[in-house]
């Protein structure tokens, strides 16, 4: 559903936040490693979340990237709109061009209500809203 880019993006920021609540700055290589994603893709990633103001960083040796609490609650919505565009939340199922209310494809009519259902999830869900499963291990970043 989405790009590879964008499931990398997720789980960094997943990471970050369950990071930054406990007040830590993390390192690429440690988010690289705990995400199950090359290190020079991910820091390439958070380098452009970072330019369009959805993760924080700081330089130095205490540094890392972190989320203060404004960024805790940033939807996952957004991280996708960020990485993806919004085509997931707009586009025709079957990426047909002329696909439109007018003009619907074979699925338009159901696969617009899973649109809107996927939309309302991700942007109703905060980034800082997993870190009690992610603590309590009830939800994993990477497979072990």
């Amino acid at each position: 559903m989405f790009s590879k880019t964008c499931e990398y993006a997720i789980r960094a920021m997943l990471y970050i936040a369950q990071h930054s609540a406990s007040g830590h700055k993390t390192g690429i290589k440690e988010i690289a490693r705990n995400v199950n994603v090359p290190e020079f893709f991910i820091a390439k990633i958070l380098q452009d979340l970072g330019k369009k103001q959805l993760v924080l960083s700081a330089k130095g040796p205490n540094g890392g990237f972190y989320l203060d609490e404004a960024g805790m609650s940033i939807p996952l919505s957004s991280i996708v709109v960020a990485i993806d565009g919004d085509k997931i939340f707009s586009g025709c199922g079957l990426g047909l061009e002329y696909c439109s209310e007018t003009k619907p494809c074979p699925i338009h009519f159901q696969f617009k209500q899973i649109r809107e259902e996927i939309y309302q999830m991700l942007s109703n869900a905060r980034i800082g809203q997993f870190h009690e499963l992610l603590e309590n291990q009830l939800a994993f970043l990477k497979r072990d």
